[in-house]
């Protein structure tokens, strides 16, 4: 394989979304870049994702605007008119991304396993990567950068953000101050905690000296849902909902000591900056899409959650749990059990 990939000299990597996602995608092109740092790099990503992206060094970004309908594909076969690539990754599993892979000119076209090729995807490459029984998103992402020869996949990023975004950050958090950013929304309203837990834990944090940030962005889920925990909480706690830019977002949750997030994009945007983060798991498996580096501060009532909903049976490895109750057993004394642990380290 590796004699196969030696001499390329283009690559397309094709990822749309989401936040987390193109978290881990990052790691994958960095590991790629150190092996092969002549390598031409084109992005296809989401217009939200490229404004958290677009500083990243040596690669070049097309952005698909999913919101134009089919006008983006127009676009994106107008925009790539003029390149054939060597290697095209098609890391993304879902219809829209399938025909957007129809608009990128290839010769080798890389895709998941047979078992993850879905939503047609397998129609439209012509290699796959190794299977895995279990992975994380990140090491599932990982395997396209082996499948072209890449010997070093131990993750590792690097997200510039301009100056000015480094500042505010800076100018928000001192440097010597303990502070805990709250990232409490997730893009469904089912996978939120409940906003009294969250603030008892704000509560319980600011007891201990440390002072609480509740970040998100414009959606009016997140504005409400942050108002809802000022409300509850007894303790000051500073409401930067809306306030900040994602690469703004970036350099504060690089800055702070300790995040709490559930499944959600700035919790992986955290890992990224090395901050401890505390996930908060009922829907989705956190040993696939949980915070890569802090799997040991989950607090996850996934696996109890799945048993009861599928008892005796195989439960395959991504599959999601049902309700929009189950955030609710997650307990405020586990996070703050949590919250101690990582503190203590």
């Amino acid at each position: 394989m590796k004699a196969d990939f030696a001499s390329m000299t283009s690559l397309c990597l094709l990822r749309l979304s989401a936040i987390g996602d193109v978290c881990h995608a990052v790691a994958m092109v960095q590991a790629i870049q150190k092996q092969y740092p002549q390598l031409k790099i084109t992005w296809v990503i989401g217009k939200v994702e490229y404004q958290l992206l677009k500083h990243l060094p040596g690669v070049e970004f097309v952005i698909f605007d999913k919101s134009q309908g089919w006008r983006s594909y127009a676009k994106l076969r107008k925009d790539l008119a003029a390149q054939k690539f060597d290697v095209l990754l098609h890391m993304q599993v879902a219809l829209r991304a399938t025909i957007a892979s129809l608009m990128i000119k290839a010769k080798i076209r890389i895709g998941f396993d047979k078992a993850r090729a879905k939503e047609g995807q397998w129609l439209v490459t012509n290699h796959a990567v190794e299977p895995l029984a279990t992975p994380h998103v990140l090491e599932g992402f990982m395997g396209f950068a082996k499948a072209i020869g890449v010997e070093d996949l131990t993750p590792r990023w690097c997200i510039p953000v301009p100056a000015a975004d480094t500042q505010f950050a800076n100018d928000l958090i001192g440097k010597d101050e303990k502070v805990l950013v709250i990232c409490p929304a997730a893009s469904k309203a089912e996978r939120n905690w409940l906003p009294e837990r969250y603030a008892a834990v704000a509560d319980y944090a600011v007891s201990q000296g440390y002072r609480v940030l509740i970040c998100g962005g414009p959606s009016q889920l997140e504005v409400e849902l942050a108002s809802a925990i000022t409300g509850f909480a007894t303790q000051p706690i500073e409401n930067m909902v809306t306030k900040t830019s994602l690469t703004q977002l970036l350099s504060v949750l690089k800055n702070a000591a300790v995040v709490i997030a559930p499944d959600t994009g700035p919790a992986h945007m955290a890992v990224t900056q090395g901050t401890p983060v505390i996930g908060l798991y009922a829907h989705s498996n956190p040993g696939r899409t949980g915070p890569y580096l802090s799997q040991e501060h989950v607090v996850s009532v996934y696996d109890s959650v799945i048993v009861q909903q599928f008892p005796n049976q195989d439960i395959p490895w991504g599959k999601r749990a049902k309700g929009k109750e189950l955030m609710a057993l997650i307990e405020v004394e586990d996070v703050i059990a949590a919250f101690d642990d990582v503190i203590k380290k």
